[in-house]
C-alpha cells in the first residue's frame, strides 16, 4: 500500500478557490463568520502542486472536452499525444477526435484542443506554484526548493513544447510577457542551480518510505541533464560536457537500475506494473508520479496508457480498460526486429523472440503495416503499463490502476551520459558510456557491443522509452522530426502512408489561438 503525499479535491477547487490570476490581498478578507478559520492551508497547497502531475479535473482552456472526457485534461496523457503521437513510435485510432488525428500526422494548428489542453495543463501548475511561493514561501526551505522545482519542471515542458512562452512567476494580475526559447533556457538553468542547495539529499524509496513521491537534488540532476542535453535545439549552442556532468551526478547517486526479475516478471517490466512502488523497482524512480486506484482514480495518468493501448482480445492488463486507440508503428517494432520478421505472436512471446525483454507488444491478430491509420488492429498492441502485481498481490481496484509514472528514470542518465560523451568523441560512444548502454542492454538481456554510434544510441532511447514522452524530443535533437531535409520519415509522418518531411516550423507546437486572444503579450510562433 503506497504512503502518500496527502491528495486533495480536483483541480478545478483551487480555480473556484483562487482563480488563476488572483493577487495574495484576494485571500485576505474578513469571514462573515467570525468562527470560520480562513487562513491559507500551506499544506494542502504544497499538496496540490504535486496532484496536478497526478490528478486531471478541468484546467482553464480545457473544461470543455474534460466535461465530457474528464481523463483529457491528465497531464501525462497530454504528455504522451505532443511528444509520441506523429513520431515513429505511436498512432491512434480515434478518428472522432480532430486533436487526435491531427497530431497522428503533425498537422496541428492553434485550434488543436490537445495542445490546448497540454499547455494550459502546465500554465495551471505554475499558477499553483505561484500561489504556494507567493503565500508560503518561508514555512520551509526544502519545501519551498521542491515547487520552485516543479514549477521549473513544467515550465521546460512549455518551453520544449511550445518555444517561446509566457513566463509566468508571480502572482499577479499583469499578463505576462513572452520569452524565447534562449531566454527560457537561460533562466531555467540559473533557477534549477540556485534551488539544487536546498533539496533533499538523493534517496532512492519505496511507497513504505516517507517522502515517496518528493523530489530531491537528483530530479534537479536529471532536469538540468536533459535541458543541456537539448541545448542547441534551444540556443543554438551545445552543451554535452554539461549534460554530462550532471547526468553523472545522477548515475553516481543512490538511484539505480533496477536489476531484480521476480515471478517470471523481467526487471523492465517490473518497472511498469502495479506494484512498481513496492517491487523494488522504484530504485529507479526519480520522480514517481503518484497512482492508487482507490485514491487517485483517473483517466489521465497511467490508466490512460494501459486502456489507451488495449483490446479485449489481449491478455488482461489488470483493469477493465480496453479503449484500442494507441498502437505502434513498425518503426517502433523494428528497432526489435530490423529484419521486418517481428512475429504474430503474444506479449508473453515476444520478447523471447526479440531477445530483449522491453519489446513489450501484442501481434496476435494484428498486422504491422498500418493502411488505415484508423483500424486498431492495424499496427502491434503496446503492452508496457498495467496494473498487475509482480509480488501476487493484488490491485486496490480494477478499474483504476495502482501504477505509478516514473517520470524520470535512473535510465536516462545512462543513455544522456553515453549520447553527450559519444558527440565529444567523434560520434562513437566512449568506453564508459558504452558501458552504461550495456547495462541496460543486458538488464534486459540484450545483445551488448563494445561501441555505439550515435544512431545506435537514438534507437536504444527508442527501446528504453517508448510511451514514456519522450521521442518527440529525441528526433528533433537528431534533426529526423521537423525540417524538409531530414534524413528519416516513418509510416504516416507528414499525412502520407509511405511518410514525408514536413517543414522545421513544426518542431515546436502552435501557442493555443485561446491564449493569443486574452494575452496581447504574445506572438504566435512562426509558421502558424
Amino acid at each position: 500500500m503506497k504512503k502518500y503525499i496527502k491528495i486533495i479535491a480536483p483541480i478545478a477547487a483551487l480555480l473556484l478557490s483562487f482563480g488563476t490570476t488572483s493577487c495574495t490581498s484576494d485571500l485576505d478578507v474578513t469571514p462573515i463568520d467570525p468562527n470560520k478559520n480562513t487562513e491559507l492551508n500551506a499544506s494542502s497547497l504544497f499538496n496540490m502542486c504535486y496532484s496536478n502531475f497526478a490528478l486531471e479535473g478541468d484546467g482553464p482552456g480545457s473544461s470543455n472536452i474534460a466535461a465530457e472526457d474528464p481523463g483529457t485534461a491528465g497531464l501525462v496523457r497530454q504528455l504522451f499525444n505532443i511528444n509520441c503521437l506523429g513520431t515513429d513510435e505511436a498512432i491512434c485510432a480515434w478518428s472522432s477526435d480532430p486533436g487526435v488525428t491531427t497530431l497522428n500526422v503533425n498537422q496541428q494548428d492553434a485550434s488543436n484542443m490537445m495542445v490546448s489542453i497540454y499547455y494550459n495543463r502546465l500554465y495551471f501548475g505554475i499558477s499553483i506554484c505561484n500561489q504556494y511561493l507567493e503565500a508560503a514561501a518561508d514555512v520551509d526551505a526544502t519545501q519551498t526548493a521542491e515547487i520552485r522545482f516543479l514549477r521549473a519542471l513544467q515550465l521546460y515542458l512549455a518551453m520544449d513544447a511550445f518555444g517561446n512562452i509566457p513566463l509566468a512567476t508571480a502572482v499577479t494580475p499583469e499578463l505576462p510577457q513572452q520569452k524565447t526559447q534562449a531566454e527560457m533556457y537561460e533562466w531555467l538553468e540559473k533557477e534549477l542551480l540556485e534551488i539544487e542547495p536546498n533539496l533533499s539529499e538523493p534517496k532512492a524509496k519505496t511507497s513504505t518510505d516517507a517522502n515517496y513521491g518528493r523530489v530531491d537534488k537528483a530530479a534537479a540532476w536529471m532536469l538540468l541533464s536533459r535541458l543541456y542535453l537539448n541545448a542547441e535545439v534551444y540556443t543554438g549552442t551545445p552543451q554535452w560536457a554539461k549534460a554530462a556532468e550532471y547526468a553523472k551526478k545522477v548515475i553516481d547517486s543512490p538511484y539505480k537500475l533496477y536489476n531484480s526479475e521476480k515471478n517470471g516478471y523481467s526487471a523492465y517490466a517490473q518497472l511498469f506494473m502495479g506494484d512498481n512502488g513496492e517491487n523494488g523497482s522504484s530504485v529507479e524512480a526519480i520522480f514517481p508520479i503518484l497512482q492508487q486506484g482507490d485514491k487517485t482514480a483517473g483517466y489521465g495518468c497511467t490508466f490512460f496508457l494501459m486502456a489507451g493501448c488495449w483490446k479485449d482480445d489481449m491478455t488482461s492488463n489488470g483493469t477493465n480498460g480496453n479503449w484500442q486507440g494507441n498502437r505502434a508503428h513498425k518503426e517502433l517494432v523494428g528497432m526489435f526486429f530490423p529484419n521486418n520478421d517481428a512475429p504474430n505472436i503474444t506479449s508473453a512471446d515476444m520478447p523471447v523472440v526479440a531477445g530483449d525483454d522491453r519489446a513489450l507488444f501484442w501481434g496476435q491478430d494484428r498486422t504491422l503495416e498500418i493502411d488505415d491509420p484508423y483500424t486498431f488492429t492495424q499496427g502491434f498492441s503496446v503492452c508496457k503499463f498495467n496494473n498487475i502485481y509482480a509480488s501476487g498481490g493484488t490491485a486496490t481496484r480494477t478499474d483504476f490502476p495502482d501504477t505509478d509514472f516514473f517520470f524520470f528514470r535512473a535510465a536516462e542518465a545512462y543513455l544522456t551520459y553515453a549520447e553527450a560523451t559519444a558527440r565529444q568523441n567523434g560520434g562513437t560512444t566512449t568506453s564508459e558510456g558504452a558501458s552504461y548502454i550495456n547495462q541496460l542492454r543486458m538488464r534486459s538481456h540484450a545483445a551488448t557491443k563494445s561501441s555505439y554510434s550515435l544512431q545506435d544510441i537514438l534507437d536504444e532511447r527508442a527501446r528504453e522509452f517508448y510511451f514514456e514522452g519522450q521521442r518527440r524530443v529525441d528526433l528533433i535533437r537528431y534533426g529526423k522530426y521537423g525540417g524538409t531535409n531530414a534524413d528519416y520519415v516513418w509510416t504516416w509522418k507528414g499525412g502520407t502512408a509511405t511518410g514525408r518531411n514536413f517543414d522545421a516550423y513544426r518542431n515546436i507546437m502552435p501557442l493555443p489561438a485561446s491564449d493569443l486572444s486574452v494575452n496581447g503579450n504574445l506572438v504566435q510562433n512562426p509558421g502558424y
